[in-house]
């Protein structure tokens, strides 16, 4: 399979973008992964770079969004920080990838398990985690399912999915309100943006259908995360 061109970016829409990622999924889960020359890829883009999207996801190291989406070397931008958070760095790349390369959907995908989730439910402090940890805490203190104050931390595995779910959904959020670039592009058709989460047993991508904002009527009202 060859690397994406100018032409073929632009011959995606958002939504056929997020169908590219859900059938690349696809293929990871089932092991059949698309049979590629990687040093081709290399070269062919060696001029320039036409990513489809931008995936914002979190460091684990089992979580790589170009294996797990079974896509190649200029396919997709991928953002990794820990917890998958959202920081005006992390907003501005992402204006980058879609304003000025021309990518066409925003996924911000959390995943099962997250130390970094569980570090904000168990309220860890540490040197300069302890601003990474802070922006997770919203979700924390937004999880209302677990009314046990002793459940309310990282043993209990339920509380932090729910935590992981909710912190995915807020970034969403987050990154349109934070972002006149991004939203003017929604609102115009060009992008889209989903919450979506890996599952690290089964590789299997759940996508969050009710964060999907992919045109104007979708932006107003925002969803109440």
């Amino acid at each position: 399979m060859k690397a994406h061109t100018k032409e073929t970016q632009a011959s995606i829409t958002p939504l056929r973008a997020l169908e590219i990622l859900k059938e690349g999924n696809q293929r990871f889960v089932s092991n059949l992964k698309t049979n590629r020359n990687l040093l081709q890829q290399a070269n062919d883009t060696r001029e320039g770079q036409w990513p489809f999207a931008v995936i914002l996801s979190c460091i684990d190291s089992r979580t790589s969004a170009e294996l797990i989406f079974d896509q190649g070397l200029g396919d997709v931008f991928s953002i990794r920080i820990a917890g998958n958070i959202v920081n005006t760095d992390i907003i501005g790349s992402i204006e980058f990838a879609c304003k000025v390369a021309g990518s066409k959907l925003i996924v911000v995908m959390g995943h099962t398990r997250c130390g970094a989730v569980k570090g904000a439910c168990n309220h860890v402090e540490m040197g300069n985690l302890t601003e990474l940890l802070s922006k997770i805490q919203p979700a924390v203190y937004q999880e209302k399912l677990t009314l046990d104050a002793s459940q309310r931390n990282a043993s209990n595995e339920e509380f932090v999915e729910n935590v992981a779910n909710l912190n995915v959904k807020r970034s969403v959020k987050t990154i349109i309100d934070r972002s006149y670039i991004l939203e003017q592009m929604i609102e115009k058709g060009e992008i889209a943006i989903i919450g979506a989460k890996h599952d690290l047993e089964t590789g299997i991508v759940s996508f969050f259908d009710d964060t999907l904002i992919s045109d104007k009527a979708a932006v107003r009202p925002q969803m109440s995360y």
